[in-house]
């Protein structure tokens, strides 16, 4: 119902400087602070995608690319999802070197294995925060703790996915520069996604040729997507305790 509107009224281009492009505007704004509500985030911080598997990919090969002065390392866990796995193998073949953290009999990544494996060169460590095949939660807070520690300049991004909103989150109790989200997750569109950007963090847009998104990702807003896309944070977000309610049993 949210999205009606924008298929069959609000049909205008969201940079149009005539109307027919305010109110797509306004609504791409309004889902904008949804979204930034939804993870705590601020609404500048908010960079809408095609999906969760471009918002890994422009994660891991924003930040590696727009960074590489710093170095050409990158940390990822083994069992990340394949937008980000595929992403680091492509960077590998470009010059950068992976190293993939393993993971416990539980699929849970051990904080201090990511430690170890930092380097003077690492610019990236990304830790998807819930498997998308087995549901383990990992301790991302910490693992940003240990790889921040005396002040080291490294990026850290979780694919969270299959969390954001089906669990409270909080980027900055996570204390995560880059966290990627979709809205097919919690009840939104297919074909809609976002990636939370920390203010100050340097990123190389994947996508050129306009303005749109800051300039860090061109190509004419879907509209529609992009509001079902904050309905659906909005309503996950208001109805979080009660989906958890019911859920919680069936899990277990």
């Amino acid at each position: 119902e949210a999205m009606l509107p924008y298929l069959r009224e609000h049909f205008g281009n969201p940079l149009s400087l005539h109307n027919y492009g305010d109110a797509p505007r306004e609504a791409v704004e309004k889902a904008r602070a949804q979204v930034a509500d939804l993870i705590g985030a601020q609404e500048k911080e908010i960079f809408f995608t095609s999906s969760g598997s471009e918002a890994n990919n422009f994660a891991v090969k924003g930040i590696a690319l727009a960074n590489q002065k710093l170095g050409n390392h990158i940390v990822i866990s083994a069992i990340e999802h394949h937008s980000v796995l595929h992403s680091a193998q492509t960077l590998e073949k470009l010059g950068f070197e992976v190293t993939y953290v393993p993971v416990d009999r539980y699929g849970l990544v051990n904080p201090g294995d990511v430690a170890d494996s930092l380097r003077e060169d690492t610019v990236l460590v990304s830790v998807i925060h819930a498997s998308n095949e087995i549901g383990t939660i990992q301790p991302i807070a910490e693992i940003v703790r240990l790889v921040k520690q005396g002040g080291r300049r490294i990026y850290v991004h979780t694919d969270a996915v299959q969390t954001a909103g089906t669990l409270p989150l909080d980027v900055e109790q996570l204390g995560v520069d880059l966290l990627t989200l979709a809205g097919s997750a919690f009840y939104g569109p297919k074909g809609s996604g976002a990636l939370y950007v920390r203010r100050g963090t340097r990123i190389m847009p994947l996508i050129d040729g306009g303005v749109q998104e800051k300039g860090r990702r061109a190509g004419t807003e879907d509209v529609p997507a992009i509001v079902g896309l904050g309905t659906a944070a909005e309503l996950a977000k208001a109805e979080m305790e009660k989906r958890i309610a019911y859920m919680v049993p069936l899990r277990d």
